[in-house]
C-alpha cells in the first residue's frame, strides 16, 4: 500500500508544485481585486459541483461498488457496470450543465448575492462562470476513469491528471494580454485544462484494456445498490459543501480581498490535504473495499491504521509550520506584483484558522473509507451534516469580528466535530481502528510536533536578528532556512522518541500489503508500474 501512496502523493505532490506556481503567477497578474474576486467565484463554482456530484458522492459510492464487482465477478463484468453508469453520468451531466449556462446569473447571484450590488464584478463573475462550468461535466467523466483505474490498481495517470490543469492555467495567464483582460485568461485555461484531463485518462484507460463503452444503464440488483449507496453521499458530500458554498457566500459581503485571500490561504492548507491525505484515502478505498469483499476484516483494519500514521507522519509538520509562521509563508509565497504585504497579512492570518483544523482535514477520507468499503455511505453523512451545521452557524457568528478569517476557523472547527462524529460511530458499529494500533504511535508524533514548534519559533527569532540587513530575498530566504532546519529537527525527534524500528515496521507493513495481489494484480502483472504496458503475448479483455 505504501508504494501505491508514494505514486499518488508524488504525483499530487508534482501537481501542487506546479499548482504553486500556477498561484504565484495568479497573485501576480490577478492579483486580490475585483478580477480576482470574479474568478475565483466562477472557479469555486463548478468546483463545488464537481466535489458533490464527481470527487465526493460519485467516487464514494463508485469505487467500493466497483471494487466489490471486480473482486467478486471478475473484469468483464465490472467493466458492463462502469459502462452502464458512464452513459447515466453523461446524461446528468449535460442536463445540469444546460441549466447552469441558461441561469447562470440566478446560480451567481444565489451563490455569491454579496457581488449582486457590485455590477462591474457581478457580470464578470457570470461570463467567467459560462465559461468554466463546463468543467464540470469533463472532470466527472474524469472520476468514473480515474475510479476504474485505482480499483486495477493503476494509480498514476488519475493522480498525474491534475497537473494538467496547472499547466493550463499558467499558459493562459502568461497569455493575459492576448484576452479581453486576466479573469478570461485564467476561465479559458480552466476550461481547457478540463478538455486535457479528460482525454489523458481516458488515452490511459484505453490502453490498458479499461476503456469506457456507453451502454444503456440497467436498473440490476448492483445498480440498485450503487444508487442506494450514491443518494446518501451525494447528501453528505453537499452538506460538506455546503459549508465551503457559505464561504463564498458570506465573503461575498467582506470587503473586496476576502475573498482573494481565502483561496490563496487554502491553497496552501490544501497542499497536505492533497498530497497526503487524498493519496492516502485514494489508496486506503480500493484496498479495504477488495480485502472486505474477500472477507479480510483484520487486514482491512490495519491497512487503515497505517495509513493514518503515515497520514499523521507527513501532516504534523505542515500544520505546525501553517500555526507558527504563517505570515512568514504567505509574504515568502506570495508577496510581490498585486500581490501586497498587506494581501499576505490577511492571507497569511487566514492560514493560521485552517491550519487548526489540517489534521482532521488530513484524516477525514482515512476515516470515511471504513464506512464506504462496506457499503456504508449514510453514516458520514450523519457525521457530515451534523458538522456542516456547527461550521455554518460559526460562519456567521465570526464573520463579523474576524471576517474571513473566521470563516476559515469555523470550518476547522466543522473538520474537528466531523472526525469526532466518524470516530464514534465506527466504534459503535464494532470496526474503529484499535487505540492500541495507533494510540502510543499518534501521542509520540504529536510530541515531536511540538518539539519542531519550539525549534521553528526560536529559528524565526534567530533569523530576524541575523537577516535583518538583509533587503531583498529575505523572506524567502528566511523560510528555506527554517524548512531546511525543521525538517532536521522533526526528523531527529521522531527517530528519538518513536524509533526506527517504528520507522521500519510502518514502511515494511504496508509494502507487504501491497505486494498481496488483489484480482486485478493477477490479470495483469506489476500494476503499480505504469511505465510499463501489459505483455505483447497478454492482451487487456475488451468489454
Amino acid at each position: 500500500m505504501i508504494r501505491r501512496i508514494a505514486t499518488v502523493g508524488g504525483l499530487t505532490l508534482v501537481s501542487r508544485i506546479t499548482g504553486f506556481v500556477r498561484d504565484v503567477i495568479m497573485a501576480a497578474i490577478l492579483g486580490a481585486g475585483p478580477i480576482a474576486d470574479a474568478f475565483f467565484v466562477a472557479f469555486r463554482l463548478p468546483n463545488h459541483f464537481r466535489a458533490i456530484f464527481a470527487e465526493g458522492a460519485f467516487a464514494a459510492a463508485f469505487v467500493p461498488a466497483y471494487a466489490r464487482t471486480l473482486e467478486q465477478d471478475g473484469l468483464p463484468v465490472a467493466k458492463v457496470f462502469a459502462d452502464q453508469i458512464a452513459a447515466a453520468l453523461v446524461v446528468i451531466n449535460l442536463v445540469l450543465l444546460g441549466v447552469a449556462l441558461l441561469y447562470t446569473p440566478w446560480v451567481v447571484s444565489v451563490l455569491a448575492p454579496g457581488l449582486v450590488g457590485d455590477p462591474e464584478r457581478f457580470d464578470l463573475a457570470v461570463a467567467l462562470t459560462r465559461i468554466t462550468f463546463p468543467y464540470l461535466a469533463l472532470v466527472s467523466i474524469e472520476t468514473l476513469l480515474a475510479g476504474v483505474l485505482n480499483a486495477n490498481n493503476r494509480f498514476a495517470a488519475a493522480a498525474a491528471a491534475p497537473i494538467l490543469l496547472n499547466l493550463s492555467l499558467i499558459a493562459t495567464l502568461l497569455l493575459a494580454p492576448f484576452f479581453s483582460d486576466a479573469g478570461h485568461a485564467a476561465a479559458w485555461g480552466v476550461l481547457i485544462a478540463g478538455v486535457a484531463q479528460a482525454l489523458f485518462v481516458g488515452i490511459d484507460a484505453e490502453v490498458h484494456g479499461y476503456g469506457i463503452r456507453f451502454r444503456m444503464p440497467k436498473l440490476d440488483e448492483r445498480t440498485r445498490k450503487f444508487l442506494k449507496a450514491l443518494g446518501p453521499a451525494i447528501i453528505g458530500a453537499g452538506g460538506v459543501q455546503l459549508a465551503l458554498f457559505a464561504d463564498t457566500l458570506i465573503a461575498s459581503f467582506l470587503p473586496t480581498g476576502a475573498l482573494s485571500a481565502l483561496y490563496y490561504a487554502d491553497r496552501i492548507n490544501q497542499l497536505p490535504i492533497g498530497v497526503v491525505g487524498i493519496a492516502v484515502g485514494t489508496v486506503l478505498l480500493p484496498e479495504m473495499s477488495r480485502r472486505l469483499a474477500a472477507g479480510d476484516e483484520k487486514g482491512a483494519a490495519s491497512a487503515q491504521a497505517r495509513g493514518i500514521q503515515l497520514a499523521l507522519l507527513l501532516t504534523i509538520p505542515c500544520a505546525v509550520g501553517a500555526l507558527i509562521i504563517p505570515d512568514l509563508i504567505m509574504r515568502a509565497l506570495f508577496a510581490r506584483g498585486a500581490f501586497t504585504a498587506d494581501d499576505a497579512a490577511a492571507a497569511g492570518a487566514t492560514l493560521a484558522a485552517y491550519a487548526v483544523g489540517l489534521l482532521p482535514f488530513v484524516l477525514l477520507r482515512s476515516f470515511t473509507a471504513p464506512f464506504y468499503a462496506r457499503g456504508d455511505t449514510l453514516t458520514p453523512v450523519k457525521a457530515a451534516l451534523l458538522a456542516a451545521a456547527v461550521n455554518i452557524g460559526l460562519k456567521v457568528v465570526l464573520m463579523g469580528p474576524l471576517a474571513q478569517v473566521g470563516l476559515a476557523l469555523a470550518t476547522s472547527v466543522g473538520a474537528w466535530i466531523n472526525l469526532g462524529l466518524l470516530a464514534m460511530f465506527a466504534r459503535r458499529q464494532g470496526f474503529a481502528v484499535s487505540g492500541a494500533a495507533i494510540g502510543r504511535p499518534v501521542a509520540l508524533l504529536l510530541a515531536a510536533g511540538v518539539v519542531l514548534g519550539l525549534a521553528i519559533f526560536a529559528g524565526q527569532y534567530g533569523l530576524d536578528r541575523v537577516l535583518a540587513d538583509m533587503r531583498v530575498f529575505r523572506d524567502e530566504t528566511t523560510l528555506a532556512i527554517l524548512l531546511m532546519w525543521g525538517a532536521i529537527v522533526y526528523l531527529l525527534a521522531v527517530l528519538a522518541l518513536l524509533g526506527r524500528k517504528w520507522f521500519k515496521s510502518l514502511m515494511s507493513e504496508a509494502a507487504a500489503a501491497a505486494d498481496r495481489p488483489g484480482p486485478a494484480d493477477l490479470e495483469h502483472p506489476d500494476p503499480i508500474d505504469d511505465s510499463e504496458a501489459l505483455p505483447d503475448n497478454e492482451p487487456p479483455p475488451k468489454g
